[in-house]
This record gives C-alpha cells, structure tokens and sequence, in this order.
C-alpha cells in the first residue's frame, strides 16, 4: 500500500502544473531513496514527469548532477522516505486534462471518511479550488444542468444518467459538441444519450468520430479520443493548421480557430471562471473586458524542453543499459503516457526552433551515452547590438533580427545552468537559462504597458508612493514600474530570483533606492516594509496553485491601497479574488459564525474588483494570463475616484 501511494505521489508531482508552460520535470539518474522499493516510481516519473510543467528543467547532459531546488520535488522526496501516508496523499488531488482522469483515489487507498476530512482540514482548506479537474467538474455540471432544464427534466435524470447504457470502451461513435470546457476541451453528446463526452481537438458545433477511453459512473461523463471530423462546424477550417503533429501533441487545442475567435473563447474562460470560483454575487464582478492578443500567434514561445524516455528496464534499479537506437524526441501524446517524436514545433520562436535541430542532430549520435529519459532545455536569449559595432558580433547558430537602433541575435541556450538574457522594450533581464520568466517576449511589451498604466488609481485621494512586488522572482514588474514610485520593493522567497533580480536592476540603472529586493520567508514577507499602507499598491504574481491562506492573511493585515493581481490560472485567481473582495482567508484559526474554511480577517480590510481581463500569452492554446485590478474599501473613501464600494461595483 505504501509503494501504491509513493507512486500516486509521484504521479501527482508529475502533474501538478499546467501542460502550457510546456516546461518539463527532470529525470534525475542518481537519486538515492532511503524507503525500499521506492525507485519504482522512476517507471512512473519517466513515463509521465514530462506532459506538465516544472520550474527546473534539466538539459540532458551525461555526468551533469541535475537541479534538486525544486520545492515540489523536494516535497516528493520526503515523502518517498519517512514521511506519513497521510502526508503522501496531500498531494493526491490535481488531475490535469492532459492527463487521463484517474480512478477514486478514496476507494483505492481505503481512507475513511473521517481521515479525508481530517486530510483537507491540515491543508488550506478552500485553497484547493481550481484546479484543472475541477474546471472540467464544473462545466460539466453546467452543461448536464442546461441540458436538463432545456428537457423539462429534473434532478431524477442524474439518476438514469449513471444506469444508463453506455458504449463498449473501444468502440467508435459519433458525438456533437455543444460546449467547450476551460480546459481547452471539448463537451459532447451521443445521440439518444445524455451521456457527456470528453473530446479534445474539437469546437462547438462539429460532429466528430470519437473511440471511447473510459466512462466515469461517478463523475458522469466519458473520456473519449479524438479521431476525425464528420462534419465541421462553421467556426473550423482545418486549412488554418500549421502543425503537422496536431491533434496527436497535447501542446495546442484551437489551431483549426481564427484567432479572433480563440480570443473570444479566452474572454468567456475568464469570464466562467469569475463566475464559478470566486464565489462572489454578479454584482461585485464587473465585466470582463476585451482579450488582448499576442502580436504573435506562431513562433512566439522563447523556451521549449522536449524530452526522451529511458530505454527499456532503465526504470530498474542499476540499470546501466544504454539506447540501442535514437529514441523519440517530443512531447506528450494528447491523452496517452508515450512521447509523441517531434521534429519541429511552429510555435517556438525561430531560434529556439533552430535549437531544437541542433539537439535533434547532437542525440542522433550521441544517445548511446545515456542510460535514462532526460529533458532537453531549449530556451532563447538575445544578444543586442548597435548598428556600429556590428563587426564580428554575429554568434554562431544565430537568428539575425534588424530594428531600426540596433541588431538582435538570437541563440539558444540548452544549459540550465547557464544565463540567458531578454529585452522587454528598452529593459534587459538576465536569468538562469531553466528558471522561470514567461515564455512569450512578443506580448510582453504590451503586458508591461497595461500593467503600468493601470498600476495607480485615477484620481486618489491619497497618492500612491510605493509599490511591492510580491512573488517578485528576478524583477521583471518591480523594475518596469519602478519610475512610478518613490519606492520599490520586490519580495520573493527564492535567494536565487533575488540575486538575478538585484542583477537586473543594476543593469538598468536602478539603484537599491529605487529597486530594492529581499528575499523573505513564506510566513514574513511583509515584515521588511515599513511602506505606508494607505500609499502602497501590491502586485501579485503566484505561481498556478494561486496563493496560500498564510499569504492572503497577510496581505489583509498589510491592508494595501490598491492590488494588481497576474496571474497564469484565472481559476485560481478568481478563488484568491473572491477571498480578498469578502475580506477572508482560509486558515487553521476558525473565528465563530465564519464560514467553514475561513477566519475573519481582523482589520475588517477587503477590497472591490475594479478591473478583469485577459491576455493571450499562448496562441493556438486554451490558456490565458488575468489581470484583475483591486482597490481597498473603505468606509470613507466611495466617491473619492480612488476606490468603492461593493455595492457600487456593477456588473
């Protein structure tokens, strides 16, 4: 039983981020397990650690002792050692789409009922909203609860639902797509069946062949393969295709869409999201704004990490044998646990795509020398140079890009622990080359530029003199908005981020004065700042997850004057927005008469929504970036410009 949630540990790991960042967990050769038998889970891990993200890519380099700075990975190794089962199974709860939904994993580990409440109450309690199963959850209760009440039906149809008669698993049938899912998926219908079909690489409106996978009683819908189009709804032209690995790659969903329409789709994605996670009435929701586009919709993604999986037995103990040939080299098949072989990917830059050869060419000879899977990290990095002193400045291996001041060449670095560098605008930031800075360099002038201009209230009654940066990694909003304070100050937990941060300020000109950076702990990141609160503005910036009930406590008690709040996973984000608006959090703490989850913040501070809206960092994907805009209430401030009220925020 132990091996069994060991394994669902790591397999949860694996994919406890979203599939987009296309970033991918390391293999790691050498670690040593202190519990017997644990080193089977590297079957698992090599078979499945490379369909979602990780913040430590590890480029596939014989000798090389890989990255361990992981915290999730971390987490994993103390639970393959001595840690209780009850901790392993924490972390047995995200089930990404691209990932086949797994079985109960109440009725497999034989947990009490009991025991879980007692698991969920030790974690954030509501924190664990959001994630990808929920999404899907969610619009599928929608679209079940839409069907029935265009039936005239009742709650008894969930009943004959789950007794009604269902396909043979491997058997083909013909299903219409009514909806689409947040998480780029598509929801079906048989006819005959109120059955809902889980597709991916369709729209609403085609009719498609599907081979059923597998039907979930439970949760009452079936996970299906996409197989071909019947006939195609109006809104798809396959023409539009530039890919010739989709509908197999799980990387992209929406190729066959015009743009305009896939940024429509992404404004309703933020829009359900606000609607379905933050638990806040309509009224105190405004209305979502326009999608801001990607200037580029192709050849934008400045990092890919594909990968190769170990030879056969290399998950075994010992196991030394190396390749016999070259194995496949890409990305994860859309719904199975095997490396789709990719030669090419359009949506990486030009660069990156030339690495991608370069690296495809390098293991077509020297495979032999590895005996396990590995990452290979293909990321971008610009060398800029003004047109007079152009002579012997050309890298090898470069893209040559011309603008008018000067010339950018492009390479690509495929050492993790080598600097890149990127321009944003006139700002130059250096990083090492397998962290994490956002992948789409086309959009992120304009990103920049909204944020900057929406960073400070229209007309306040207070001024705004300081900013913080909370999850600041190496500076990227403390240092593009730092000309607008009097004070900067970009917090992160990691020394790394900070160290390249305090770098980057000082190669755009920003003195400690302007700039400043400091690495906090998790439970103290406010403790440093001795901002005025009244003239601080917050950005946040979280990783996926959102951030945790200890944060947004403090967050509360720090009582800022106004939140900008970015993020990767509007799901998330509307949970966190939800909490600030109420003036709650989750927490061990339970005050009387708060809801179950919650305590009371104890300044009484919460805040409105001002702004939402969405921006397309990933062309041709379901994912999209939110910006949801904050100001704090307070009782004497409504019609002062600066903030107001909820009651006063109209939908």
């Amino acid at each position: 039983m132990r091996l069994k949630l060991l394994t669902a540990a790591a397999r949860a790991w694996t994919t406890s981020s979203h599939l987009t960042n296309l970033q991918r967990i390391p293999i790691l050769p050498q670690v040593q397990f202190s519990t017997p038998n644990t080193h089977i889970i590297y079957a698992t891990l090599t078979r499945q650690a490379h369909s979602h993200t990780s913040h430590v890519p590890t480029r596939a380099s014989k000798g090389r002792q890989p990255y361990l700075n992981s915290p999730s990975f971390n987490h994993f190794l103390a639970m393959a050692s001595d840690a209780a089962t009850t901790e392993l199974m924490a972390d047995v709860e995200s089930n990404p789409h691209g990932k086949r939904p797994a079985q109960n994993q109440n009725q497999k580990s034989g947990l009490g009922k009991k025991r879980q409440q007692k698991k969920f109450k030790k974690r954030d309690r509501d924190m664990k909203n959001g994630t990808s199963d929920d999404v899907l959850a969610t619009d599928i209760r929608h679209l079940r609860a839409s069907l029935s009440e265009s039936d005239g039906g009742d709650e008894g149809d969930e009943v004959s639902v789950a007794h009604e008669s269902l396909p043979q698993q491997g058997s083909e049938i013909i299903v219409k797509v009514l909806e689409l899912s947040s998480t780029g998926d598509a929801l079906a219908v048989h006819e005959g069946s109120k059955q809902i079909y889980v597709v991916p690489f369709a729209v609403p409106g085609d009719v498609v062949k599907i081979k059923v996978y597998r039907h979930l009683r439970e949760e009452q819908y079936t996970v299906a393969d996409f197989i071909e189009v019947v006939e195609p709804a109006p809104t798809r032209d396959d023409s539009r295709v530039r890919c010739g690995y989709f509908a197999k790659c799980s990387g992209c969903q929406f190729q066959m869409l015009d743009y305009a329409e896939q940024l429509r789709i992404k404004k309703r994605i933020v829009d359900k999201a606000f609607r379905n996670f933050s638990n806040l009435p309509p009224e105190l929701i405004p209305a979502i704004q326009d999608t801001i586009g990607s200037p580029l919709q192709y050849g934008y993604r400045t990092k890919l990490t594909p990968h190769f999986d170990g030879p056969p037995g290399s998950a075994r103990r010992n196991n030394k044998t190396p390749f016999a040939a070259c194995p496949d080299i890409g990305f994860m098949f859309k719904g199975k646990r095997a490396t789709l072989d990719i030669e090419d990917c359009p949506i990486g830059t030009d660069a990156v795509r030339l690495g991608m050869k370069n690296e495809r060419e390098r293991m077509s000879t020297e495979f032999t020398k590895y005996t396990r899977g590995a990452t290979i990290l293909l990321r971008e990095s610009t060398k800029r140079v003004s047109k007079d002193a152009l002579e012997d400045a050309e890298p090898p291996s470069s893209v040559k890009i011309e603008t008018d001041m000067h010339v950018d060449f492009k390479t690509c670095v495929t050492d993790n622990n080598a600097t890149s560098t990127e321009y944003v605008g006139d700002y130059v930031f250096h990083n090492p080359a397998g962290s994490f800075f956002q992948n789409n360099n086309s959009i992120l002038p304009v990103f920049t530029d909204y944020i900057r201009e929406h960073i400070l209230p229209t007309n306040p009654s207070t001024p705004i003199r300081y900013l913080i940066d909370a999850y600041s990694g190496s500076g990227l909003f403390t240092i593009t908005l730092s000309s607008l304070f009097q004070g900067s100050t970009g917090i992160d937990i990691a020394d790394k981020s900070i160290e390249f941060a305090r770098t980057n300020a000082a190669a755009n000109h920003l003195p400690p004065s302007q700039a400043n950076f400091i690495a906090a702990d998790a439970g103290q990141l406010f403790k440093s700042v001795t901002y005025n609160p009244d003239e601080t503005v917050v950005v946040l910036d979280p990783p996926r997850k959102g951030c945790d009930a200890d944060f947004l406590a403090q967050l509360l008690r720090f009582a800022p004057r106004r939140v900008v709040y970015v993020s990767c996973n509007v799901h998330t984000q509307a949970r966190d927005v939800g909490m600030l608006v109420r003036g709650e959090t989750g927490g061990a703490e339970l005050a009387e008469g708060a809801g179950a989850g919650t305590r009371v913040n104890e300044k009484g501070t919460r805040y409105a929504v001002e702004s939402l809206r969405g921006f397309d960092f990933f062309p041709q994907t379901g994912h999209v970036e939110g910006v949801a805009v904050l100001n704090r209430v307070d009782a004497d401030s409504v019609g002062n410009g600066d903030t107001a009220a909820p009651e006063a925020v109209t939908r």
